[in-house]
């Protein structure tokens, strides 16, 4: 309770905030109009159509105006006016008249401070002195309800907190973020780069080609046990199948087409109709079910340019999907085995504060009251019989059923929702799926869709970021790096580096002629976690020197404990 209550106190710091941030913008620039301004995860941000476009050093000035008004203490009042009277305040503003129009019943809600009001549903603070401890963080580009189609806007991000030492350490998490940005670091440590030939694509180097590996051998192998079957599908399927999904209707404006002859074909975003269609094969028996179906499946969804952020946000991306068709009998069980392997890989990669929501039907949807109702019961039934903790996400589920979403908090504090489990009613309608039951009767299988990392891509950037570049020796490309001190042991050095390749253990060896303090220094800035340091004495005793990256060393161990050791620490998480 006492933290709901906090998260409340906070959201209506930061929705009042939004507001200080609009105030501050008419008084300064007083053409400007308004759009909208919500409170997000980590903050608020507002959309200006401005005179002129806003710059960086604009962002100070603002940010004057706002302490100016804060420290006046002026009172925020709610009130409630006639659509009428609304419409004659912001005769001039067609993003307000808009709104207004959309708002159900005869009176709309009206935040006041001073001279400066805007439409608003409520929820704020006492006073604008209640608004101390904020920053303005940066300036990007927008639509008007983020349709491209729409008027291009400017967006102004920021963020409030309750506290000082909030804010600083807010403070401090973003810098970390900044010195230790993915991009950053695939640049650094030779993972992937980004090419104007095709952007929002990762072109993968062969060490960031080794991460991606690792990861899908590790799923594999929990799939592998859990009795999944893995397959492929086209990229590339006519656009009939995506009207039959639904997705044409409800995600079109996200998706690439091309045309062949006479034919529309388009590029998958999402890989379920591929599933559907393997499903669809053969008749099938409840004998064969629960049938689970898993794809590394290459997906293409066309995002804004001005949202396009390394790993982050692509638009070609590798989704480790899977559809899981089942009775619905089945369906429950289906789902707590689910919600067990999402938790069990997230805390190999480290992650253990992992939040958990309920998304329900958004507007723009599609099958009946029954079906969704029947999808979020099972959902909900799965997350209490494991005893998990979660919130309701009302309105944020997929337009084709109710999702579970896990999101994972990082080593600066930064929540990424990640893995998701979503029950399906509609798609089995839509295709006709089938399955014989044991009467010997057809019935309608449920599709279950999951992901676990969600885009392989995004879940990569966020682990860099994570361990710094640090990852840990289980997911790291170069586990151990080979320095001999002079090229007298390179001989020895090749010999025991095919030993622990052969124990199946990254390896590389410095085949420079550098001085050994310089190899030294390379390998920690290549993030490796063990160096493996070879002079006379170790190539006359057959043992080694292992030098970790915080400078502690262990010496004369000989080369079966330096397997062993490392096996051991194969295992672990960190």
């Amino acid at each position: 309770m006492k933290k709901k209550i906090k998260e409340k106190q906070l959201h209506n710091l930061r929705h009042s905030a939004a507001h200080l941030l609009a105030h501050a913008v008419t008084d300064l620039f007083p053409e400007t109009l308004l759009a909208i301004g919500p409170v997000t995860d980590d903050g608020f941000f507002y959309d200006f159509l401005p005179p002129r476009n806003f710059k960086e050093e604009d962002l100070e000035i603002i940010e004057k105006r706002m302490r100016e008004i804060a420290k006046e203490n002026i009172p925020l009042e709610q009130r409630e006016i006639s659509k009428k009277e609304a419409k004659e305040l912001f005769k001039n503003n067609p993003f307000k008249l808009e709104l207004i129009d959309q708002i159900p019943g005869e009176t709309v809600g009206l935040s006041v401070q001073g001279p400066f009001y805007d439409l608003c549903r409520g929820d704020h603070i006492a006073s604008t002195g209640d608004i101390k401890h904020f920053l303005l963080l940066s300036i990007s580009g927008s639509y008007w309800r983020a349709d491209r189609e729409n008027q291009p806007l400017q967006r102004i991000y920021g963020t409030a907190f309750t506290t000082k030492e909030d804010l600083e350490k807010f403070i401090q998490h973003r810098k970390d973020a900044l010195e230790y940005d993915h991009r950053k670091l695939g640049k650094e440590l030779d993972l992937f780069s980004f090419h104007d030939e095709a952007p929002g694509a990762v072109f993968f180097h062969d060490k960031g080609m080794r991460i991606f590996r690792i990861m899908k051998e590790y799923l594999r192998s929990k799939l592998d046990a859990d009795n999944y079957q893995e397959i492929s599908t086209p990229i590339i399927l006519k656009s009939k199948l995506w009207k039959q999904s639904g997705h044409y209707a409800h995600y079109k404006e996200n998706m690439y087409f091309c045309n062949m002859g006479d034919t529309e074909y388009a590029v998958r975003p999402m890989n379920c109709p591929g599933a559907i269609l393997v499903y669809k094969e053969r008749p099938r028996s409840y004998r064969e079910l629960p049938l689970k179906l898993a794809e590394f499946g290459i997906d293409h969804r066309y995002e804004l340019s001005g949202v396009l952020h390394g790993l982050m946000r692509v638009r070609a991306f590798t989704m480790d999907d899977a559809h899981v068709f089942c009775t619905p009998e089945q369906m429950e069980s289906e789902i707590i085995g689910l919600i067990r392997l999402v938790f069990d890989v997230l805390h190999r990669y480290g992650f253990s504060v992992i939040n958990v929501a309920l998304s329900t039907r958004p507007e723009s949807s599609m099958g009946s009251d029954k079906l969704w109702d029947l999808a979020t019961k099972a959902l909900e039934n799965g997350l209490k019989k494991e005893k998990v903790d979660f919130s309701i996400k009302e309105g944020e589920g997929a337009f084709y059923g109710p999702k579970i979403e896990f999101r994972i908090e990082d080593s600066m504090g930064r929540e990424w929702q990640c893995s998701t489990i979503q029950v399906d009613f509609n798609l089995p309608e839509n295709f006709d799926l089938t399955y014989i039951n044991k009467e010997g009767k057809k019935a309608r299988p449920v599709m279950i869709h999951r992901a676990i990392y969600g885009s392989m891509e995004r879940f990569l950037g966020i682990l860099l970021e994570h361990y710094k570049g640090r990852l840990p020796f289980w997911l790291a490309p170069v586990q151990m790096k080979i320095l001999t001190i002079t090229d007298a042991q390179n001989k020895y050095a090749a010999t025991l580096a095919n030993k622990l390749k052969g124990e199946g253990f990254r390896v590389e060896i410095d085949e420079t002629s550098d001085q050994i303090s310089a190899k030294i220094k390379k390998a920690q800035n290549e993030k490796v976690p063990w160096m493996i340091i070879i002079g006379n004495k170790e190539e006359e005793t057959h043992s080694t020197t292992i030098r970790y990256p915080d400078g502690k060393q262990l010496f004369g161990i000989s080369q079966n404990e330096l397997i062993a050791q490392a096996h051991v620490i194969k295992k672990e998480i960190i």
